[in-house]
């Protein structure tokens, strides 16, 4: 059962071959077996997903039916769940039940989707390794002493493992991207807007987006499904009709023109991931697409911009974790200095201490036009070069990652190293466009990924593309060893 896709599992319901609490049962003892392995749970939630898999059978006996009605998933440990920690990885939110639900979580629970737990992540999302959990680092499926990615490295690691067909993740400079080209998974970060923010515990407001972690395009398109929509509590959220994802996804790729920025393969491209990415392309020129090579000349800038951009937001929003309403409090403060002092000290933790700091200093008096206004120049630089691209193709193409994997604690020393990994990920996120990464092989038997960027609420195109891809290549059945 635990080999199963998403969209399998839906099959196999409407079938009546198993039932959604049976399949429960063995997803959690899966879980509860191999997970102290990996690391990639927070919380498990057996009582109620047990309760969800029971009401989801009796909905399907009453003759209800829908893609997610009794399929097992997680979320990433941001998104609220009334009465359950919401911990966002940090000490910080250690002893936090939410009092309500996000919308995500609460979509997803009205499809009639299972959720076995909350995942493990980096501490307020920062990060791209799983490395700054307050519960520990999560390791990858396909080689324990590497990283899975970040900053939703628990949900991605867990879909990797076979723990669940797929879970919920956050995207702010490439979150969801990365850590699946790291797993050998399909990730999609989704137009900003298109997935309602509210309840998801933010790090950076104008950057970060919901999306779903999953073993293939196909499962996205399902999972996409249940996310998607406007939400009228979201300020941020775009009034746009949802599509039927899961209805383009034959569609053929004749004619598809996908662009190939020339800026992608630099020097810091790993010359094998290069390689992949080439054979990716003959691949999708063999199903009919037009190849054009293109420029994306300000991308060069996007790092120092994201970096000024996201802390500056991060010192904002985590503001109110002051030791006063609700989240960690120091014992015995002297005073109410004392008291903010002590409690943010000690219940952040240093990758988010660092990221205030830095954000706090591009928002003062005197740095603020030197810093932060710049740097929203140089977004919106990023963003005409996406829009004049795509005058030209429909698709742009490149790699996710510079490089595979890393090894747990091997940047540690070294921050700025592990900013650097997100050199293509993070202009998707100060553009607000779609991408999607999916498996392209492997290097030294560690998974690589191959990202698809497309125009604002293309999702569809993205899912088409990855899923014809996927019909015709083999890499996203690969199990890791061992699970």
């Amino acid at each position: 059962m635990h080999q199963m896709t998403l969209a399998e599992i839906a099959r196999g319901l409407a079938d009546k071959k198993f039932s959604s609490e049976e399949l429960t049962k063995v997803l959690l003892a899966r879980i509860t077996q191999l997970d102290p392995q990996l690391n990639s749970f927070i919380s498990l939630t057996e009582e109620l997903a047990i309760e969800q898999a029971k009401a989801a059978d009796v909905r399907r006996a009453n003759g209800e039916s829908g893609a997610l009605l009794g399929a097992p998933i997680a979320h990433k440990d941001l998104f609220c769940t009334q009465g359950i920690r919401t911990s966002c990885g940090s000490k910080m939110l250690d002893n936090f039940k939410a009092p309500y639900d996000a919308t995500v979580v609460a979509k997803l629970a009205a499809a009639g989707a299972v959720t076995l737990g909350k995942t493990n992540m980096d501490e307020f999302a920062m990060g791209s390794a799983n490395e700054s959990s307050y519960y520990g680092a999560v390791k990858n499926p396909w080689n324990l002493e590497h990283v899975p990615g970040g900053s939703s490295g628990g949900s991605a690691a867990a879909v990797a493992a076979r723990l669940l067909p797929a879970a919920t993740a956050t995207d702010t400079g490439g979150s969801i991207r990365q850590p699946a080209a790291f797993t050998n998974l399909t990730g999609l970060k989704p137009t900003y807007g298109r997935v309602s923010r509210w309840g998801m515990i933010a790090y950076a407001s104008s950057l970060d987006q919901g999306g779903p972690l999953a073993r293939t395009a196909e499962d996205c398109a399902i999972m996409l499904q249940g996310m998607a929509g406007f939400d009228q509590n979201d300020s941020t959220s775009i009034d746009e009709p949802v599509p039927d994802y899961s209805a383009s996804l034959n569609e053929s790729l004749q004619g598809l023109r996908i662009g190939v920025p020339k800026e992608y393969f630099s020097a810091g491209l790993d010359p094998r991931i290069a390689e992949l990415i080439q054979n990716s392309i003959k691949e999708l020129q063999k199903l009919g697409a037009v190849i054009k090579e293109i420029s994306l000349p300000n991308m060069q800038h996007a790092i120092p911009a994201y970096y000024v951009i996201a802390p500056a937001e991060a010192s904002s929003n985590l503001s109110r974790f002051d030791g006063v309403r609700f989240g960690h409090r120091c014992e015995n403060p002297q005073n109410l200095i004392d008291l903010y002092k002590r409690s943010r000290g000690e219940g952040f933790g240093p990758e988010v201490q660092r990221r205030i700091m830095v954000g706090a200093y591009a928002l003062s008096a005197g740095y603020y036009d030197a810093y932060y206004l710049k740097a929203q120049k140089i977004r919106r630089l990023v963003k005409n070069d996406f829009m004049a691209a795509f005058n030209e193709v429909d698709i742009i193409l490149g790699p996710t990652t510079p490089n595979p994997a890393w090894k747990l604690g091997a940047k540690n020393s070294d921050p700025v190293a592990a900013y650097l990994e997100d050199v293509y990920t993070i202009t998707a996120n100060l553009a607000g466009l779609p991408g999607l990464s999916m498996p392209a092989g492997f290097v030294d038997g560690l998974p690589v990924g191959v990202q698809l960027l497309a125009p604002y609420f293309q999702e569809g195109r993205l899912l088409n593309v990855a899923h014809q891809y996927q019909l015709n290549t083999d890499w996203h059945t690969r199990t890791p060893t061992g699970f």
